[in-house]
């Protein structure tokens, strides 16, 4: 028996959505306004900086021609496919799963959506300290972080709803 989309985890995907509109508003933003290496200081150890992404985090495979392009295509909707179907999975009660899986699932497609329009991922998120540069990122790269801690720190709380039994299973034996 099918259970209702609105009781599972799926019903968390406006906040993917949400997610990816607000890294493109940004990201078009950062285009409209900004050429390639422009930067404003906004506070001390803070600017915007547009920079392109050929690799993956931290400029990973950057220079390697071409090729990891595609790579990251299919790694990022191997990732959107499997937390969706984690999603269908995972009752929608289930809050802090499914606000990680969808902020990755956002924050995924948002950098997808740029390698598949530009071939490359627009960073311009600048933390920095005297000379030392954190390397550029975008809100896409901060929802993937946050989801994926999420994640994390959800391991370690003890699920109340889990009994020491298990669940008992009718057989027709």
């Amino acid at each position: 028996m099918k259970k209702p989309l609105c009781s599972t985890g799926l019903r968390w995907l406006w906040l993917a959505v949400l997610v990816l509109v607000l890294d493109a508003v940004s990201k078009q933003l950062i285009l409209a306004n900004y050429g390639l290496h422009e930067s404003t200081s906004l506070i001390p150890y803070f600017n915007l900086t547009y920079v392109r992404n050929y690799g993956a985090a931290f400029s990973f495979l950057a220079s390697q021609g071409g090729w990891q392009r595609w790579f990251f295509t299919a790694v990022a909707i191997g990732i959107s496919v499997t937390l969706l179907v984690m999603m269908y999975r995972t009752s929608a009660r289930n809050k802090l799963s499914n606000i990680a899986y969808a902020l990755i699932i956002g924050g995924a497609i948002g950098n997808l959506l740029d390698r598949l329009m530009h071939g490359f991922v627009v960073d311009y998120i600048d933390f920095y300290v005297g000379d030392w540069h954190w390397p550029t990122f975008n809100l896409a790269d901060s929802w993937i972080i946050i989801g994926a801690g999420l994640i994390i720190i959800e391991s370690f709380i003890p699920d109340g709803k889990k009994s020491d039994k298990p669940e008992s299973k009718t057989s027709s034996d």
